[in-house]
């Protein structure tokens, strides 16, 4: 009987920013289905899930897809439970309320890859400073980007796990790259995320680098920090064909900016300046191609009839998609719509 390898992913409860975590499972006779996939257990005193008296913090499988990098073996994206069943405080999934699916979610995942041996992003040179950020962006040649070997890598094994990873560009800073996951569903959005960053983490991890995901990793200065902006829409936005509506669901954002903020990733005030493609951190705009904006709205709903999504700028690239999500699905549900046209 064939032994398969089950890699159970799941969020840690460190603070302010959750990392991820995996162990092993070996299943014979797996079926590939994710009711096939058994609730199983970890240390949670380990992880600052749980006290040590009372460790144990229950893995409940939510998402499933092949795990290319290993043969007979299968990614296992799981929630976090506490031994009655209920969602452990740590679990932002369980906090998003889209069981219908209504919501779609386009996560654009900026982030640096690190060299531990320098302490700089990879292409940073031993003496003096990299030239300065603008030939990077969607660069080629070896002069401008660095680390296409990972990002490549990467890419192949997200589409051959199935993920629905939509693409990839090197970003504005050296050293700096984006890809892309798109899902119909709040859930489902940030399944793939995470799995597609779980992914990368490995990839990086067999080179000898790893993934920098805070928001703004070289300090004070002109560099670009990453964001993860999140692209959504629900059938409200899809279909209405109105500009007054769409300016009533991006108002509804102006009065919980502090809601927004403290979900949208740990040390944001670093990057949300007003500079570097940001609206800063305590006010809100919205506008139609402005990437200085809070929320911009893309001349592609525009050019569609009004008809399309929104695209909120603000949460960083260390934010949790499912807390994103969760926030952004809760405030356009409270959005008073007065007109549908």
């Amino acid at each position: 009987m064939t032994a398969f390898k089950l890699e159970y992913i799941w969020l840690d409860g460190y603070k302010p920013t959750q990392s991820l975590r995996s162990k092993t499972r070996i299943e014979r006779g797996f079926s590939g289905k994710l009711e096939d996939c058994p609730v199983w257990c970890f240390d949670g005193s380990s992880t600052q899930q749980a006290p040590g008296g009372s460790s144990d913090c229950l893995l409940q499988p939510v998402f499933i897809c092949p795990d290319p990098g290993r043969k007979n073996a299968y990614l296992v994206m799981c929630e976090v439970l506490n031994p009655d069943g209920t969602a452990h405080e740590s679990n932002g999934r369980a906090t998003i309320d889209d069981d219908d699916k209504d919501f779609w979610f386009g996560f654009e995942q900026e982030y640096f890859i690190w060299n531990p041996k320098t302490n700089k992003p990879i292409g940073w040179p031993e003496a003096g400073e990299p030239a300065e950020q603008g030939q990077y962006y969607c660069s080629v040649g070896g002069q401008n980007a660095y680390g296409r070997f990972i990002v490549e890598e990467h890419l192949d094994l997200c589409l051959d796990a199935g993920l629905n990873v939509e693409g990839i560009n090197a970003e504005v800073a050296i050293g700096q790259w984006e890809f892309q996951v798109f899902a119909k569903g709040a859930k489902e959005a940030g399944d793939e995320t995470w799995v597609a960053r779980y992914l990368l983490e490995r990839t990086a991890e067999k080179y000898g680098y790893f993934i920098e995901w805070h928001c703004k990793p070289l300090g004070d200065t002109d560099w670009n920090g990453s964001g993860m902006h999140a692209n959504f829409s629900n059938n409200l936005l899809r279909t209405c064909g109105s500009k007054d509506v769409y300016e009533q669901v991006c108002s509804a954002f102006a009065p919980l900016v502090k809601e927004h903020i403290e979900v949208y990733g740990a040390d944001n005030h670093m990057r949300l300046t007003g500079k570097h493609e940001t609206q800063s951190i305590d006010k809100f705009s919205f506008g139609i191609s402005d990437r200085g904006a809070s929320i911009r709205i893309p001349i592609a709903t525009v050019d569609r009839g009004w008809k399309g999504w929104l695209e909120d700028r603000r949460p960083n690239s260390a934010a949790d998609p499912y807390k994103v999500a969760s926030r952004i699905v809760k405030t356009v549900k409270t959005a008073k719509v007065l007109e549908l046209v």
